[in-house]
C-alpha cells in the first residue's frame, strides 16, 4: 500500500558507484594510479550489483 515510501536501493548504490568513478578520475589525474585500479575495481563491482537488482 505504501511502497511509493520505499526508497530505492539501486539510487544508492548509483550515487556510490559515480562516487568512486570520480574519486578513480581524482587519483589518476595526481598520478596515483595504484589507487585508481583499486577505486574502478570497487566501482565495477557496485556497477555489477546494480545490473543484478535491475535484473531482477
Amino acid at each position: 500500500m505504501f511502497g511509493f515510501l520505499k526508497s530505492d536501493p539501486t539510487k544508492k548504490l548509483q550515487k556510490a558507484y559515480e562516487q568512486k568513478l570520480e574519486q578513480a578520475m581524482l587519483a589518476a589525474r595526481n598520478g596515483d594510479m595504484r589507487a585508481n585500479a583499486s577505486l574502478t575495481e570497487e566501482a565495477e563491482a557496485l556497477r555489477e550489483e546494480i545490473e543484478k537488482l535491475k535484473v531482477s
